[in-house]
């Protein structure tokens, strides 16, 4: 089975220059834990997740502090740069390996160089509970 065939397409995003903020409504609304950064050219730069936000929350104690992160901070200062990516036609079982391996709960999906979904741990286990893999 191949990974597009588990994969997500609708896949939510975040600009480089998006605020902290900006990124928890997205999450919130597309009640995900994570988006994938994306430059200009739509190319997949970075992640960033509630546990980046969070362990920035966590660092931050001062009331003043912590509104600054969420309206001024842009999403480029908290990302975990260069994310995992694997295209659409590898292997879900190799996607499955390659998350297991490198302890993340997703990989994003490109193709020629362009966002095309994201593959989760939930899907594939999803994928497994109904006999599909």
């Amino acid at each position: 089975m191949k990974v597009a065939e588990l994969m997500q397409t609708d896949v939510k995003t975040v600009d480089l220059d998006a605020t902290v903020g900006d990124a928890i409504t997205t999450l919130a609304d597309a009640h995900v834990s994570a988006l994938p950064v994306t430059d200009p050219h739509g190319r997949v730069i970075g992640v960033v997740s509630t546990t980046d936000i969070l362990c920035n929350l966590a660092e931050t104690t001062e009331p003043e502090a912590r509104e600054r992160l969420f309206d001024e901070t842009p999403v480029r200062e908290i990302m975990t740069p260069r994310s995992r990516v694997i295209a659409p036609d590898a292997d879900a079982l190799d996607a499955a390996r390659e998350m297991l391996y490198l302890d993340v709960h997703r990989l994003f999906v490109e193709e020629h160089g362009q966002l095309v979904g994201v593959i989760s741990q939930t899907d594939i286990v999803a994928a497994v509970a109904t006999v599909k893999i």
